[in-house]
């Protein structure tokens, strides 16, 4: 049910009011579809105002009333913002989806009119240039540093002709990436497959039947129903028996984007990439990577290249011998001809080979992860690292959804407050696919005093039915911790300025927090926390345990290879002239050769679906996965040296990453918590690759 669609009461909008819930909490049960324009314009009004205060002061520009004044002129506009968009993901509408467009142009307008003024670049130039004697502090300094280099990354420096040409750019850029979005959307909500016969569900656990009964007795059918959601799509490919059943869904969800109808985003796609290379070539960039990785720890396209090539050239040959493996195994259960195998085979028997390899199926494990355990491990493992408690108030602040959740975070011995958690962990049409963390509300100064965060987890979990909890997978518990990796990046910031709070650092280190908590669902310590069975309670059995340890190593060649190939085909699209590009498939398949080990299959494309870099801010930045699990292996070693729950790693991940955002360059704060620079084989070393 979409709550916020329903008519609204005769009243005052809510985006507009200051918030009469504790702690300032949006009021998520008043906000609706119509209040969002409204509330942006009336916002838009103040935030103009704002900007004309600065421009037009008299007083010689300096730190306090040019550049925290940009800092804060934002504020009229955050909640509205942050409400949007929080909606836009996680419970949308057609009348939702149709609003974003133009709720992002505006946006990008504004963006413009900031960053293309003459007198506010002036002002922030003449401070940026007399820096060096203005004794400011660290976190200061950056804000000066980003700053200026947004107005000049935005075309201060460009002549009218060139700033009238890069208003154009961001505004076409602005709709282009909400509508491939919704396309994606569209073509995951259009599939469903109502399976009537037994006969067709062969292979698959007693679980994974019940949801997907439930699932279609909530849509008031009968049967069982298969859908693209990730809880249904996932352990159909890894379990079914099915091939022809196996071929049919993977060719549905491979093929989003890619169809001849409205949704088709082939033609965004060239758009995007096209219209990206020119707005990086009107800033003096060569590429659109160029420009991006200006600003990341990985400073050019080139590093880059090396970086994935030195991953390639361990993970490919290991790939190849695990997919050998895998086919070996087809043909002793199926007799499939090594040239017969396909892609959607891959996962189906893998998981055969696993089982077969460590006496492991993963279904064994589902008893023991059940989602209220795994979120209370997760707190658990938070009280322990960083002395934080989460204490459920859902009942005392409004949700859009029933399925949310609240938490208020306290410090265990000062009892301060650390910030307010959402969750949202099952999935429904109006909700995009994948898993995501969010901040409603930044920490740091917000309207005269320092603010507290409100962050969230967005995910799409197996839900629970009336037999029995929401019992996850191994995946989707690594894919709960990793997510509040990034949800204690925000909680537990520590910045003056909200712009540098929180996970707001670059790209390629913002995964950090996120991967390093996924690290003790693989050890014995960890999964102790939580790894009990939902029904008789007792604790995971020793030898699951020692074969989860065992199998974390399971074809990581392969996946490493899977994520090399993303990450070659985000570059390849960024990092190069793409006028000449005619055909999607073709440069894709081009792009993408040396990580191939199955032959592409008509009617299915990966860049047609691919939200990370075409609506979900990756472009040019898909890398920074593997970049950040070096970092992440590396700094798990600290633990791993020094003890998994040892107070001085923990407090110098604290102090010096969790609560320090973006205040200062990445490797300069890893450097301080770890003590020296990452060591680049750390990853390697982990994924059993050296």
């Amino acid at each position: 049910m979409n709550i916020h669609n329903a008519k609204p009461p005769k009243s005052a909008n809510p985006l507009t009011q200051a918030s009469s819930q504790k702690y300032g909490a949006l009021p998520f049960d008043q906000i609706h579809t119509e209040h969002f324009m409204p509330a942006l314009k009336q916002g838009l009004e103040q935030v103009y105002s704002l900007l004309d205060t600065i421009q037009s002061n008299p007083a010689p520009a300096d730190f306090a009333n040019t550049i925290e004044a940009l800092e804060f002129s934002g504020e009229p506009l955050s909640e509205t913002v942050g409400s949007f968009y929080a909606f836009l993901g996680a419970n949308t509408s057609k009348e939702l989806s149709a609003l974003a467009g133009e709720f992002s142009a505006l946006l990008s307008k504004l963006s413009n009119d900031i960053y293309l003024d003459e007198q506010l670049f002036a002002r922030v130039r003449k401070i940026y240039e007399s820096k060096e004697s203005l004794n400011l502090t660290p976190e200061q300094a950056k804000l000066l540093e980003d700053q200026y280099q947004e107005f000049v990354r935005n075309g201060a420096l460009l002549n009218s002709e060139d700033k009238d040409q890069l208003r154009e750019i961001d505004k076409t850029l602005a709709t282009l990436s909400p509508k491939f979005q919704d396309h994606v959307l569209n073509e995951t909500n259009a599939f469903e497959w109502l399976i009537e016969s037994e006969e067709e569900l062969e292979g698959l656990p007693e679980s994974i039947r019940e949801a997907a009964a439930h699932e279609a007795e909530t849509k008031g059918k009968k049967g069982w129903l298969i859908t693209l959601d990730a809880p249904s799509y996932v352990p159909f490919m890894t379990y079914s028996a099915q091939r022809k059943g196996r071929e049919k869904l993977w060719r549905a969800y491979n093929g989003r984007g890619f169809q001849d109808n409205p949704n088709n985003n082939e033609a965004i796609v060239l758009e995007i990439v096209l219209l990206r290379h020119k707005r990086a070539q009107l800033l003096g960039f060569p590429t659109y990577a160029d420009f991006v990785l200006k600003k990341r720890m990985a400073e050019s396209p080139q590093q880059v290249m090396d970086f994935l090539d030195r991953l390639l050239d361990k993970a490919r040959p290991a790939a190849l011998k695990e997919l050998e493996d895998v086919k070996q195994l087809a043909w002793e259960m199926d007799q499939i001809q090594p040239d017969d195998f396909k892609p959607w085979d891959m996962t189906y028997y893998a998981e055969k080979l696993r089982q077969k390899k460590y006496a492991f199926d993963e279904e064994e494990l589902r008893p023991y992860f059940s989602l209220p355990q795994v979120v209370d491990g997760a707190f658990e493992l938070a009280r322990r690292l960083f002395k934080i408690d989460f204490l459920d108030k859902t009942s005392n602040y409004p949700v859009f959804d029933p399925d949310m959740k609240v938490y208020e975070v306290f410090r265990q011995n000062s009892g301060e407050f650390v910030g307010l958690f959402y969750t949202d962990f099952f999935p429904r049409p109006s909700k995009r696919g994948g898993a995501w963390a969010s901040t409603y509300l930044e920490q740091g100064l917000f309207r005269g005093k320092e603010v507290r965060p409100h962050t969230s987890i967005v995910c799409n979990f197996t839900k629970p039915t009336p037999a029995r909890p929401s019992l996850l997978t191994l995946n989707e518990v690594e894919t709960l911790f990793h997510e509040f990796g990034h949800a204690l990046h925000m909680l537990l910031s520590r910045c003056r300025y909200q712009s540098l709070a929180g996970a707001n650092v670059y790209w390629d280190f913002v995964e950090l927090p996120s991967q390093l908590m996924e690290n003790w669902v693989g050890e014995a310590e960890g999964l102790r926390l939580f790894a009990k069975h939902y029904s008789t309670g007792q604790d995971i059995p020793d030898d699951l345990v020692e074969k989860i340890k065992k199998s974390k190593r399971f074809l990581a060649g392969y996946y490493t290879l899977r994520q090399l190939n993303f990450a070659f085909l985000d570059m390849a699209w960024h990092s190069q002239d793409p006028a000449d590009i005619k055909s999607v498939p073709d440069f894709e398949h081009q792009a993408t050769k040396k990580c191939q080990i199955f032959a592409p299959e008509p009617g299915t494309n990966l860049s047609t679906a691919f939200n990370h870099l075409f609506a979900g801010g990756y472009g040019a930045g898909y890398y920074s996965y593997k970049w950040a699990e070096v970092l992440d292996a590396d700094a798990f070693e600290f633990f791993l040296e020094k003890g998994l729950f040892s107070e001085e790693v923990s407090q110098r991940l604290h102090d010096h990453i969790l609560s320090r955002g973006g205040s200062e360059h990445p490797l300069e704060l890893y450097k301080k918590f770890r003590g020296r620079e990452p060591d680049p084989d750390a990853l390697l070393r982990r994924d059993g690759l050296i």
